[in-house]
């Protein structure tokens, strides 16, 4: 199952997907020096809400609308809301920005992305929507080979040492893809040793993935942060009860600017049962 398709935009997982994305872009923006995105898996870049796919599954309603309608939320939260409105007409919700657009608006003038996408269609769409930034590279490739051609980055020439790296793969094959990312930051690591990783995981039964979790603390990083929401217990292995983020050299206290979400994402987005998770896997000594 490609828990990646059009018709899940906005839904729970890609909440905390792209409150924990842009909270980590906001910090980088803290210095002046610029920062580089690789978004390994960008799929299309925006998602029409009022496309046949969305209309019958309606997930963005029990997602990101259901976040729109409360009258106050943290502050992490907001930032979310606000940048998904951006990219919408005014007391309108028409599309969801997909993770390289809330990226590439969050981008200062010297900081740069490379989006990588393998489907034909996904990666058209992608070139379109970034024709004109040329902060922007857009590579209609496999995003784990190609960190090769684009690690260490640069920009003029000149070395970037700040960055982050974006994993959202589809999990067609659990088991194989988290080899496939355990090898591919492995290999970015060794190019580029300070980076960060954002990598979102889908969550049927937590305890299938707690050997992923053991492999990455293993890797050579310096931390490892996990932040986990489950909209009802993990009981029900035909459904997508939950999802993660794994957070690898996140920036200090990190998890000190994702608190204040968890409680609100299980308040507002959560059946009986919910629970959140944000926990140090691993923490620099």
């Amino acid at each position: 199952m490609n828990y990646r398709h059009a018709f899940h935009a906005g839904n729970h997982a890609d909440v905390l997907k792209h409150i924990v994305q842009l909270a980590l872009l906001d910090t980088f923006k803290r210095k002046d020096s610029p920062f580089f995105v690789l978004d390994t898996h960008g799929g299309a870049g925006r998602y029409l809400l009022a496309s046949e796919e969305s209309r019958k599954t309606l997930e963005a309603e029990d997602g990101v609308m259901r976040l729109m309608a409360q009258p106050q939320l943290p502050t992490v939260v907001e930032r979310y809301l606000k940048a998904v409105q951006a990219d919408n007409p005014v007391g309108a919700m028409i599309s969801y920005p997909g993770s390289p657009l809330l990226t590439a608006q969050t981008l200062r003038e010297q900081d740069r992305m490379a989006v990588c996408e393998v489907q034909d269609a996904e990666a058209t769409a992608l070139k379109a929507l970034f024709a004109h930034d040329s902060r922007v590279a857009v590579y209609h490739a496999d995003g784990y080979a190609q960190n090769r051609k684009l690690l260490p980055p640069k920009a003029n020439g000149v070395k970037i040492g700040r960055g982050l790296v974006l994993i959202d793969p589809p999990y067609e094959g659990q088991d194989a893809e988290y080899q496939a990312i355990l090898a591919s930051v492995t290999e970015i690591l060794g190019r580029w040793p300070q980076a960060s990783f954002a990598i979102w995981f889908p969550i049927k039964q937590r305890r299938t993935i707690l050997h992923f979790l053991r492999k990455a603390c293993a890797l050579p990083v310096k931390s490892v942060l996990t932040a986990e929401l489950l909209i009802r217990p993990d009981d029900s292995p035909l459904r997508l009860n939950g999802s993660g983020m794994l957070l690898l050299n996140p920036p200090w206290q990190f998890d000190q600017v994702l608190a204040p979400a968890m409680p609100a994402l299980k308040q507002h987005l959560g059946e009986a049962g919910a629970s959140t998770r944000l926990q140090w896997l691993k923490q620099a000594e």
